[in-house]
């Protein structure tokens, strides 16, 4: 990987005010890979490619990443960015929407980072649930959303995504098959491990 063209590349979203997975997320998950190697990753929202470069650092060797995006110049600008930083042999962008992408793929999935549309996560975990290898790891992001889902916010602008994000928590706390934590590291992380 070429880690002078992942610094441009993290710099110029930034500028742009493209989100892009925040330091301390990033780190903790990073963590996590370095005990246990996938061989592949499913991302859910590829945005610039910013994260499916950090994490396709610590692939086993023949490892893959298959990144769902939406945006067609998002999708443009990722794979010239996953180009530059020199592993574009490791990562696949899969264009389109997730909701209509993710029920047609089978692979089994050693993680899956889901980093898309909020008021999505409820499907997302769904369609990430069927596709989860034993053992395996779901990473969402942004799962506290500013504060909003552990509070009483109510405001009609974000309800739905809110609500939906309320709903995603409740189901990964709930569900049997999965040890779950939620740290509140950068805008919350939930982090649910496969057991069954």
């Amino acid at each position: 990987m070429n880690k002078e063209e992942l610094a441009k590349i993290k710099q110029k979203a930034l500028e742009e005010h493209i989100p892009i997975i925040m330091d301390d997320t990033l780190e903790v998950i990073e963590n996590r890979l370095k005990e246990n190697k996938p061989n592949r990753i499913l991302e859910i929202g590829t945005a610039v490619g910013y994260s499916a470069i950090c994490f396709s650092e610590f692939l086993n060797k023949n490892g893959r990443i298959d990144t769902i995006e939406r945006e067609a110049d998002r999708v443009l600008e990722a794979k010239d960015n996953i180009k530059r930083a020199e592993v574009d042999d490791k990562i696949n962008i899969i264009e389109g929407d997730a909701v209509e992408i993710l029920p047609t793929l089978n692979g089994m999935y050693d993680m899956v980072f889901i980093d898309a549309s909020k008021g999505k996560y409820p499907f997302f975990l769904k369609e990430s649930l069927r596709m989860l290898a034993p053992g395996g790891i779901i990473f969402a992001d942004n799962v506290l959303y500013k504060g909003y889902v552990l509070s009483d916010y109510n405001k009609h602008k974000q309800r739905t995504a809110v609500r939906n994000l309320r709903e995603f928590l409740a189901e990964l706390q709930s569900n049997e098959s999965l040890e779950t934590e939620i740290s509140e590291v950068g805008d919350g992380l939930a982090i649910a491990k496969k057991i069954k």
